[in-house]
């Protein structure tokens, strides 16, 4: 599942149609990708409207263009946008098409686990609006982590790492980078943490967005961000699935395991489980 860093990757790549006109709009009407949009109102609004800017908040993407039209992407599991030459011939699993000028503005999902939403009025629609606050705003404290943090109490930290209503972006590696670095074990209950812990949480949680959209969200170029090798190598994103992978800091050996019923990754000589 794209997390924060890969979702900001992909919007980039759209970025290149930010102030051109759609001259027209395909896609494949009747697929999953459309389950939560009204086809033919997308295509008569978005056609010859003109695409003014886009964003990310949390797994999600939003696209505003002229006349108030708003267009959210969610890429699910499989889903990827790329951007294509004039004349481009729409591939099998190319389900949405914004023609301009230029370019071609492709979303292409095989599984169909993703999503388009479409909404029109002067404010972004109200499936915009509430999502959770971003790790990186003013909004996003200590205090607020550990309230949830203790409304979760009984499940695993690594689960409720993952819970967007709290944590919008947070991915499987990213929630293991964030309590590796705290030195957290991924099974210890969330309301076990101590405050010096439930700080470190919060910090760590901080410092894992910024460098995850610094390094890993790239500008949207031909790699996908899962093989990119920008990340540095002192952090447990390099080394979690190497065979015979070890912990950056402390040299010995990585553990994996099923918890909060995702694969994950931990230092054992680090993050002790007490």
């Amino acid at each position: 599942m794209p997390e924060l860093a890969e979702v900001e990757f992909f919007r980039n790549r759209w970025a290149a149609g930010h102030g051109a006109k759609v001259t027209a709009v395909r896609l494949h009407a009747g697929k999953k990708t459309f389950r939560d949009a009204n086809t033919a109102r997308l295509k008569r609004r978005l056609a010859g409207a003109t695409l003014l800017g886009s964003e990310t908040a949390a797994k999600q993407m939003l696209f505003r263009f002229s006349g108030d039209n708003w267009l959210g992407i969610h890429l699910g599991m499989s889903g990827e946008l790329r951007v294509e030459p004039p004349g481009y011939v729409a591939a099998r699993h190319d389900h949405f098409i914004l023609v301009q000028k230029k370019r071609h503005l492709v979303f292409t999902d095989p599984r169909m686990f993703g999503g388009v939403r479409f909404a029109t009025g002067p404010q972004p629609p109200a499936w915009w609006t509430r999502i959770a606050p971003a790790i990186r705003s003013r909004a996003f404290t200590v205090e607020a982590v550990a309230a949830f943090l203790q409304r979760r109490g009984r499940a695993p930290i690594k689960a409720v790492l993952l819970m967007q209503e709290r944590f919008p972006g947070i991915g499987n590696w990213m929630a293991d980078e964030v309590l590796w670095r705290a030195a957290l074990h991924p099974a210890r209950l969330a309301g076990s943490l101590d405050p010096a812990e439930v700080r470190a949480l919060h910090r760590e949680c901080r410092f894992v967005c910024r460098g995850a959209l610094k390094y890993n969200a790239g500008a949207g170029g031909p790699l996908p961000p899962e093989l990119n090798a920008f990340m540095p190598d002192s952090w447990l994103f390099n080394h979690r699935w190497e065979p015979g992978g070890r912990c950056p800091r402390t040299k010995k050996p990585l553990a994996r395991a099923t918890i909060g019923g995702r694969t994950t990754c931990w230092s054992p000589a680090r993050q002790k489980l007490f």
